[in-house]
């Protein structure tokens, strides 16, 4: 959606200017893979958010005071979608949109001190220690014990689906402080130092092929008592903060934008089914167009959740829309992307080289369609899934 004609003088300014430090900053060799459609490795994320931290563009949701950049929710919008226009490393979620307003709202000033400069800057990456084996989205009945022994808790248990745990140095966990009473009401928020002794990190691959999720095992780890978030069984209350954190960064409007973008390139360069290419084929087009309508339809909710906007009947529960839509949208994308490529979808064009040499197709590194289309698979579930968000919802709208 061209939103020049929606945008005040202002705002276009600092688009303007969003796209101009994009421009100048986002390092070449990073923009080459990007169009390659290659995955980022951890390297890249580090250099690319250091970038933006020099800048003072490190904490684009953050309050001023702590290092942010203040901007109001409609300016990080933009900033959000230029960046994902451009191709850039997404943000690492966990520290930046999670923990963070955690540790800014329930943290000591100790904790904020030393942890939020180091999460601006990428020294500490984060992992999310919430989804268990049997505690999934039955949170609450989750069993990663932490028993005080002195100054320290002493945990054991296992947390499972953790996103890019094998990068990260830290990860921040519901524990179980104690096992009387409701479930939610013993649960505790600790930080914990990966590098601690008697952590073990191992690998699920995924459908794309792809190292992203792990377990992680803890064995009798020792914690620091000071890195306990708040109070000892609030960990609900605070577990549930940062779930609407998560909830409306999953709509990822820009993202979709730009793997529309892609779509439509792909569209102009590849056969349809009755001659010509696939912008000449009206049944594609037409998957084509309602792909497209749900994803304006998309942004115009996020924009009106951003804004506050109290006509909108869902306003009290913009997170949880926001991510039934928003994954909807994207698993609806990555359909239409994967028609496009026919039966070369099949292949892999990162790995396979018969998928990058097929004659009259040369199927190009940069669409990666195949994968993409596996990994969405996990949008309806991740970060609460749809059937627990259409639940929420029907509860607070008492339908």
């Amino acid at each position: 959606m061209d939103m020049d004609l929606e945008l005040s003088d202002e705002l276009r300014a600092f688009r303007d200017e969003v796209r101009a430090f994009i421009a100048g900053n986002f390092p070449e060799d990073l923009r080459r893979k990007a169009e390659a459609g290659l995955p980022w490795e951890r390297d890249d994320h580090v250099r690319w958010q250091r970038i933006l931290h020099r800048h003072g563009w490190g904490g684009p949701g953050w309050p001023v005071e702590y290092g942010g950049t203040g901007w109001d929710p409609l300016r990080r919008f933009l900033f959000d979608t230029e960046c994902a226009l451009a191709g850039t490393p997404r943000e690492i979620p966990f520290g930046l949109n999670m923990v963070a307003p955690v540790i800014m709202r329930y943290g000591t000033e100790k904790q904020k001190s030393f942890f939020l400069p180091r999460i601006l800057s990428l020294e500490h990456w984060w992992a999310q220690g919430y989804s268990e084996p049997g505690a999934g989205s039955d949170l609450a009945s989750l069993k990663t014990s932490a028993v005080l022994d002195g100054e320290h808790y002493v945990v054991n248990g296992q947390k499972i689906w953790t996103t890019l745990a094998h990068h990260a140095n830290w990860i921040f966990c519901l524990v179980r402080t104690r096992t009387s009473g409701k479930p939610q009401a013993g649960i505790s928020f600790l930080l914990i130092d990966m590098a601690s002794p008697g952590i073990e990190v191992r690998p699920i691959p995924t459908i794309d092929g792809e190292h992203e999720l792990n377990e992680v095992w803890f064995r009798d780890v020792r914690v620091p008592r000071e890195n306990l978030i708040g109070e000892e069984n609030e960990g609900w209350t605070y577990a549930k903060y940062l779930l609407q954190h998560e909830r409306s960064d999953i709509a990822r409007v820009g993202r979709a934008q730009a793997a529309m973008s892609r779509l439509k390139s792909a569209a102009g360069r590849y056969p349809g089914n009755y001659g010509g290419k696939l912008v000449d084929d009206p049944l594609f087009l037409s998957r084509l167009a309602r792909a497209e309508l749900a994803l304006q339809a998309l942004e115009v909710l996020n924009l009106r959740v951003l804004s506050g906007d109290r006509d909108v009947a869902v306003s009290d529960i913009g997170a949880s829309v926001l991510k039934v839509v928003g994954s909807e949208v994207h698993q609806q994308l990555s359909e239409v992307s994967l028609l496009a490529i026919g039966p070369h979808g099949a292949l892999d064009s990162r790995r396979d080289s018969e998928a990058r040499d097929a004659p009259g197709w040369r199927m190009p590194s940069d669409d990666g369609f195949t994968p993409t289309y596996f990994n969405m698979r996990k949008t309806t579930i991740y970060g609460g899934s749809t059937e627990i968000q259409k639940n929420i919802i029907a509860k607070v709208l008492d339908i």
